[in-house]
């Protein structure tokens, strides 16, 4: 993990990292199709809580990158949306 979390930012810790993850995907580091890490495991990267974690996907699947599949976890679209 390259990029963190700016505590002193004026964004909301939740649009932060739903740009880090979007830059992500977008860069490749999670391909069409896979699944990505799990809220447990976001949070404990980013050092922020589950519900951040959730509403930072929330924006992911508004934006058509993401799906979520109950009990399976959240996955990236197999075709991304243009930018």
């Amino acid at each position: 993990m390259s990029e963190k979390i700016d505590p002193t930012a004026a964004e909301y810790h939740y649009v932060q990292l739903a740009e880090i993850l979007e830059r992500r995907i977008r860069g490749g580091e999670f391909a069409p199709g896979t699944r990505i890490p799990g809220e447990m495991v976001l949070a404990q990267e980013y050092g922020i809580g589950n519900q951040t974690v959730r509403r930072a996907l929330v924006i992911l699947r508004d934006k058509g990158l993401v799906v979520t599949v109950h009990a399976r976890g959240t996955f990236v679209v197999r075709e991304l949306p243009p930018t």
